[in-house]
């Protein structure tokens, strides 16, 4: 497999990059090509190879970057020639299987849809997380692509989960929840009642609304929501995860009778903060893109440069793009499906 990561994404590029694709080209066996300014990619990639044959990693030069602040749009239109878009398009051509990238969200997405395009039938593509619960791990969309959303997008979010939870998580007929403010039929925005009903009609395993609360008890394998709320939620759950994992640390050392017990919890607290680790994902897929296409997080490190590498395989591998394509003609009409490609 050939997976294409853009190699100055991340907050730290390209040391996270770099580390990161040697460390899945050795364990996966596949090959990685780095794009981005090669006069900083070599000497970096000649430090972290054992041998010429240690790691499959090439380079593919790109003249410009995309900052974190700078303007998708803009970056788009006037670095035409940066890392992610040399990327996406050799995926467009063929030349790979899939795209990963740690860099600017929105521009991901600007370049994204200009390069690749949208699948038939999708009107707005969703980034996508997969986050822990109690019964396993759950698929949340959209958690911040699209900021406003119709009540069809959230379809849509819908039919591209369920996928996505079927072919990576392995759930046979996932359940769909929109999430609101109440579980009750009727709680919610006008988004959110709109979809309701678009969702009831669909032959989705659709059950209704599920507070966040619901969310983390598994009650759903796949909850939709737009792009605003999602970003929040997501966010919201991280700092709360944060918050509360270094209050148990700073307390654990107030006395010997608390070291004590944190000592024997050890292997529990572990367990727990490996389930907890963005790490261990390390990117998210902008599900609707015809082509495949990771996000991952601004700061992660070379473990979560590798996990997103490794979804962004798992994803080619399993067809996830013939699968959505396949089950967006089950679920909408053909009026649907060439209303959607004239937005």
């Amino acid at each position: 497999m050939r997976i294409v990561l853009d190699g100055m994404g991340s907050d730290k590029f390209p040391d996270p990059e770099v580390e990161g694709a040697v460390i899945a080209a050795r364990e996966f066996g596949d090959d990685i090509i780095l794009t981005g300014d090669e006069a900083r990619l070599r000497p970096l990639l000649e430090t972290h190879l054992k041998s010429a044959t240690d790691a499959k990693v090439e380079i593919v030069h790109a003249k410009d970057v995309v900052e974190m602040g700078d303007k998708p749009a803009f970056a788009s239109r006037q670095k035409s020639e940066n890392s992610m878009a040399v990327g996406l398009q050799w995926v467009k051509d063929g030349k790979a299987d899939a795209f990963v990238t740690m860099g600017n969200t929105g521009a991901a997405l600007t370049n994204g849809l200009f390069i690749l395009k949208r699948i038939r039938g999708v009107k707005r593509p969703a980034l996508t997380v997969l986050l822990p619960t109690r019964k396993g791990r759950a698929v949340l969309l959209d958690i911040g692509a699209n900021a406003d959303c119709k009540p069809e997008y959230l379809l849509q979010f819908g039919i591209m989960g369920s996928v996505y939870a079927r072919k990576v998580l392995g759930i046979e007929n996932p359940r769909v929840a929109t999430l609101s403010n109440g579980e009750e039929e009727g709680k919610g925005n006008t988004l959110v009642k709109e979809s309701a009903a678009l969702l009831k009609k669909s032959k989705l395993n659709y059950i209704g609304n599920v507070e966040s609360k619901e969310f983390f008890a598994g009650e759903a394998e796949v909850v939709v929501t737009d792009g605003f709320t999602g970003n929040i939620f997501l966010k919201t759950s991280e700092s709360v995860a944060s918050f509360m994992s270094d209050s148990i640390r700073e307390n654990i050392v107030k006395s010997p009778l608390t070291t004590l017990g944190g000592l024997l919890v050890r292997p529990a607290f572990a367990a727990i903060r490996k389930q907890m680790d963005p790490t261990e994902v390390g990117g998210a897929p902008l599900l609707g893109l015809d082509g495949i296409a990771i996000v991952g997080h601004g700061r992660s490190n070379a473990r979560a440069v590798r996990s997103a590498i490794n979804v962004a395989r798992i994803a080619a591998k399993e067809k996830l793009l013939d699968a959505i394509r396949a089950e967006l003609a089950a679920q909408l009409s053909e009026a649907e499906l060439a209303e959607a490609g004239n937005e």
